[in-house]
């Protein structure tokens, strides 16, 4: 199957979530960042000439269905990994598709093998507020999204997120390469064109997800970028000091989104964990 992208949509309660699923082996499905959708995996494509590479759409993301009642992001996955016949999978996820990922280890865990959780822990950990983002730069960023969401300034909104969810404290935007901010534009633009209009309630944190963090028993990888926000490196640490097979990975020289900064030695990042942990 190496080479041939197959397409889908599995059906979940009041929706779809839609799938591409490409090469041969023990599977790794990919699970995006808020605000993104599936294409933000391309560099990871590589590792399907190893292992069946799954990526999915998250409801309200890309080309799955906008929502219309509660849900919750990791039975989403689960329906997935069940439809697909996938068995058990490693789970990779960026920020908010990392805290799906370990949100399904902790509703599903017969369905996960292992995670590789970037730039976030469990969903309970993540509430937008001073119990996560404390640095003064992290809620400057805060408070100019929601001062666009006020606005209804998707341009104002999309800036202030490519902020804190890609460039980071320490970078200017032509500090980043423009093909990866132009891919990231046009993602965040096609969410909020063709699902935020629409409205739809948010998903459903896993209730106590923080607490019960150390209850997952499978190998877990805390990515984080060098030069990422301070929040969202004390969080990935926190995170696997809390989980007993937690271990820490750092990219440098990137941000909040290290597999398309530095997606080279993120792939290198995740083959030597795929291989230590077999």
């Amino acid at each position: 199957m190496t080479g041939t992208i197959l397409t889908g949509t599995v059906p979940v309660e009041g929706g779809h979530i839609a799938y591409e699923l490409t090469g041969e082996g023990s599977p790794l499905v990919f699970l995006h960042g808020g605000a993104m959708n599936m294409r933000m995996w391309e560099p990871q494509l590589a590792l399907a000439a190893d292992h069946t590479v799954v990526r999915l759409d998250a409801r309200g993301h890309g080309s799955s269905s906008t929502p219309t009642a509660p849900f919750r992001q990791c039975d989403d996955v689960a329906a997935a990994l069940h439809e697909l016949g996938l068995g058990s999978a490693v789970l990779v996820g960026l920020s908010m598709g990392a805290a799906t990922a370990l949100d399904t280890a902790l509703e599903h865990p017969a369905l996960v093998t292992a995670v590789v959780s970037c730039g976030a822990g469990a969903s309970s950990m993540a509430p937008l507020d001073e119990r996560m983002f404390s640095d003064p730069w992290t809620r400057g960023r805060l408070a100019a999204l929601a001062a666009a969401q006020a606005a209804l300034d998707a341009q104002a909104w999309t800036e202030a997120f490519l902020e804190l969810g890609l460039v980071g404290p320490y970078r200017e935007f032509s500090d980043v390469a423009p093909a990866v901010v132009a891919l990231c534009r046009e993602m965040i633009t096609d969410t909020l064109t063709t699902h935020v209009v629409h409205g739809g309630p948010p998903p459903t944190p896993v209730a106590d997800a923080a607490r019960r963090a150390a209850e997952i028993g499978v190998p877990v990888l805390g990515v984080v970028g060098a030069i990422d926000s301070p929040d969202h490196v004390r969080v990935v640490r926190e995170l696997v000091d809390i989980v007993p097979t937690g271990r820490l990975a750092v990219i440098e020289s990137s941000g909040h989104m290290p597999n398309l900064d530095r997606p080279e030695l993120f792939n290198d990042t995740l083959r030597r964990f795929l291989t230590a942990v077999g």
